[in-house]
């Protein structure tokens, strides 16, 4: 996960043009939250993540190819921050017939990613 853009705007508006691949999505909010790969042990270590994670996903679950996991990332938006995409960004959605499920999810981690970099600084 070493080889990770930087976590600002611009990384934020190339997941919602899917200039980035689903796998680092899945490693930014990964490393977010806390999972850390042990290269010693060959596995996945979820010390630093909220219990809340730890209990429910010890492995770091695929955000975009499931929807469960990208429902809790939803829910553990502060409510202050879920319209963070639109307010300052200025991002207007998908096109109606130009969306499903794959982008839907790839937003929700934009704008998770986003509420994480506010709440962080």
């Amino acid at each position: 996960m070493s080889n990770l853009p930087p976590l600002n705007t611009e990384t934020i508006w190339a997941i919602l043009n899917d200039e980035i691949d689903d796998a680092t999505v899945n490693q930014l909010l990964w490393q977010c939250l806390g999972y850390r790969y042990d290269t010693a042990a060959n596995q996945w270590d979820a010390s630093e993540l909220l219990p809340e994670w730890q209990d429910e996903y010890p492995q770091p679950p695929d955000f975009i190819a499931n929807r469960p996991p990208t429902v809790k990332l939803t829910r553990s938006i502060p409510p202050e921050n879920k319209q963070l995409l639109k307010e300052q960004l200025g991002f207007k959605g998908y096109k109606l017939g130009e969306f499903g499920p794959r982008q839907t999810r790839r937003a929700t981690a934009a704008n998770w990613l986003l509420s994480y970099m506010q709440t962080t600084r």
